[in-house]
């Protein structure tokens, strides 16, 4: 994609502007390095696209691959390039949440993307020794209702059957409050005082969940109102 213009903007825009590419970036400074944890969250593109733009911007020097010792798979890593777009990012994710965030449709919540989201917000220096299981019950998901946070020696794993150990925390809402909660438009506390979220567990943990469970990066950021709903 060429623009044939000097303009800094265009140059910018025709390395960072085919579609998914800039969503490449996001998994890769939030720490993807896999090719299959940069698959997970970005959901519907298809390897064969992802290995473009990975190539791409690795021709571009926004990517660096390489090849763990006794690993058959590679890992990608953003070069300082890249993450001087971490700003870039940020700002246009504030600059949605101000204009955009109207458009967010249930269609649009992803359960698999929103569980990438919280197990990459667990903090394992705020549990207790290091581990814990913390449980998720989305009881409007018609199939895949539970999902399991596994918290060993620092490592967080995502179970879709029952690991088979004793629950710390143990929630139950909808997608969307999840969702709503996580990203900073409620609080746990509000969302557990008018019954939308059942949070269960060790007194201890329900007390500073979002020690533990760390909100996103843009909870604190300005709303704009969303529309009132048509009546």
């Amino acid at each position: 994609m060429q623009y044939g213009q000097f303009c800094p903007i265009a140059k910018a825009t025709e390395i960072l502007g085919e579609k998914w590419t800039i969503l490449i970036v996001r998994e890769l400074v939030m720490g993807g390095r896999r090719f299959s944890d940069m698959q997970r969250g970005l959901g519907d593109i298809s390897p064969a696209l992802l290995a473009a733009r990975l190539k791409s911007l690795e021709e571009q020097g926004l990517v660096v691959r390489r090849k763990p010792p006794g690993r058959r798979s590679y890992e990608y890593w953003p070069t300082e390039a890249c993450r001087q777009l971490t700003p870039v990012l940020l700002a246009l994710g504030e600059w949605g949440l101000q204009y955009a965030r109207h458009t967010v449709l249930d269609s649009d919540l992803d359960v698999e993307l929103l569980m990438l989201y919280l197990e990459r917000s667990i903090d394992p220096s705020q549990l207790a020794g290091g581990h814990g299981v913390i449980r998720f019950r989305f009881h409007d998901l018609g199939r895949q209702r539970d999902w399991w946070l596994l918290v060993k020696d620092g490592r967080i794993d995502l179970c879709i059957t029952d690991p088979g150990h004793d629950v710390d925390v143990y929630f139950q809402c909808t997608l969307r409050t999840m969702h709503d909660v996580w990203m900073g438009d409620r609080s746990f506390r509000e969302a557990i005082r008018t019954g939308d979220l059942v949070a269960e567990g060790e007194p201890a943990l329900l007390r500073t969940i979002e020690s533990w469970l760390r909100p996103s990066i843009f909870a604190g950021a300005p709303r704009a109102p969303l529309p009132a709903s048509p009546r």
